[in-house]
């Protein structure tokens, strides 16, 4: 591609696809982009000089050199099919963010959880350090208030999406993975070997000269180890770095000390003490995902004490344990967590604040919470009070029969939580918040669909009262 050339988004609002589109623009290129609604992330691609468009037309496409499209797009799309008849390339988002990360030194971030924040660390630190990454973030970095940036270093920070094997595309030069989890299976035909399979190849894709730098603690990523490293694939042994707190790993986090929204622990590698780091962010999982940052950047050509800095400084990612409102000893909090393992450790990291905890969880996909509805009925045992809306499915998925949020609320009262209540929908929520909350609690809501909403307006009439 040369930066004269046109590209056009279809679905121009989504995190993952305006990241890209942002740092499109940056470089130089003609951006344009359609999405069914105008919302923060098209105005901001606007303000930059994005010709944005509201709803799916077929003369969009007009004059485009490159067609990208998302995910959640169908293939009957009038502006997809408009670019395919009109012999435009046609791309899908990973394949254009392929193009980025393997024209540099690509940094892809995977894994069931933690992508977000740890490719946030990573951009954050290297930012402050002076080596100017590009950076495509599937979440808003607080500090600097965007998603993406194009830089002028060599190095492009992404997240690696395993949920549809989009990941498979990358070639990196560092290859993340921070766990891997039973998650999207319905894109791997309901089979968790396939999936499986997918990671091993991701791992087995890292450029020539290149690092994977794994969570040695999580169970299947041990597992699959040996598959990557003269099994299926020849990743050589000396290019994996692994990281953990419990058994053996290359680098370890000891002395683990958890505090209001603050965590603090000692590195070391092969037994050597490199320094205590501080995070302004807490939980455990911020442990797991500050070492991967740190490896990162010390393969980077980093100095430990000015990585230890930079990380300290780090106040978080949009929706991943986001403060919104603090008004008379009453806290709330949102987060993204979807999934069981981080709606417990998002509730552990919220329990270090002393505070009582009132879980709001907003159930996300029919076919997640069919796969996982055991897991997801043991996660709540250390809050005070769990409430359950409806589940959030996106267009055109089928409701699953038997799947319901009032059937999970009667299992969450059994294995792990007996005040756990369903609650439909968010403006109930809401009215129920604001009547029951006192001081010294702490609201926290979860999902990935718009549970966020209940966060927001809360935090809103906490302050205006």
């Amino acid at each position: 591609m040369n930066s004269a050339e046109h590209v056009h988004f279809i679905g121009i609002g989504g995190y993952g696809m305006s990241a890209i589109a942002r740092v499109m623009l940056e470089m130089g290129y003609k951006v344009s982009g359609s999405d069914v609604a105008r919302q923060e992330l098209t105005e901001k691609l606007a303000a930059k000089g994005a010709d944005i468009f509201i709803g799916h037309q077929p003369e969009h496409v007009n004059g485009a050199d490159l067609v990208v499209y998302s995910t959640a797009l169908t293939s009957d799309n009038v502006e997809r099919k408009a670019a395919e008849a009109l012999n435009i390339p046609v791309l899908h988002r990973s394949q254009m963010l392929a193009r980025l990360m393997n024209a540099g030194k690509g940094v892809a971030v995977a894994g069931a959880h933690g992508k977000t924040t740890t490719s946030s660390m990573i951009a954050l630190v290297m930012e402050t350090c002076g080596i100017d990454p590009t950076y495509i973030i599937g979440g808003e970095i607080v500090n600097v208030g965007t998603n993406a940036k194009a830089g002028k270093g060599e190095y492009v920070v992404a997240e690696a999406d395993e949920s549809d094997g989009s990941f498979l595309h990358y070639h990196p030069s560092i290859a993340i993975v921070t766990n891997i989890e039973p998650d999207h299976l319905e894109n791997y035909d309901g089979d968790f070997e396939k999936l499986k399979s997918a990671y091993v190849q991701f791992l087995s894709q890292v450029s020539e000269g290149g690092k994977a730098i794994v969570c040695s603690d999580d169970p299947i990523v041990r597992e699959l180890l040996p598959r990557a490293c003269g099994g299926e694939f020849e990743l050589p042994g000396s290019a994996v770095i692994t990281y953990g707190i419990e058994g053996d790993s290359a680098y370890k986090a000891e002395n683990i000390e958890l505090g209001d929204r603050k965590v603090s622990f000692d590195m070391s590698l092969q037994g050597e003490s490199l320094g205590n780091v501080e995070l302004s962010v807490p939980g455990i999982h911020n442990v797991y995902n500050a070492m991967a940052t740190i490896i990162t950047c010390l393969e980077a050509g980093l100095s430990f004490e000015a990585v230890k800095e930079a990380i300290k400084s780090f106040r978080g990612a949009k929706r991943r344990f986001q403060v919104l409102g603090e008004v008379n000893d009453i806290l709330v909090i949102d987060d993204y967590a979807h999934h069981p393992t981080e709606i417990q450790a998002t509730i552990s990291a919220a329990k270090a604040t002393g505070k009582r905890i009132i879980a709001v969880f907003q159930p996300q996909r029919y076919s997640r919470t069919f796969f996982l509805f055991e897991q997801f009925s043991k996660a709540f045992p250390e809050a005070d009070q769990v409430i359950i809306t409806d589940i959030y499915s996106p267009a055109g998925e089928k409701q699953i029969e038997g799947v319901s949020s009032g059937k999970l609320v009667e299992l969450i009262r059994s294995n792990s939580n007996a005040s756990a209540e369903y609650i439909p929908t968010k403006e109930e929520v809401l009215e129920t918040l604001k009547a029951r909350i006192a001081p010294g609690d702490l609201v926290i809501t979860m999902g990935a669909g718009d549970i966020w909403k209940v966060a927001d307006a809360l935090a809103r009439a906490l302050n205006e009262k």
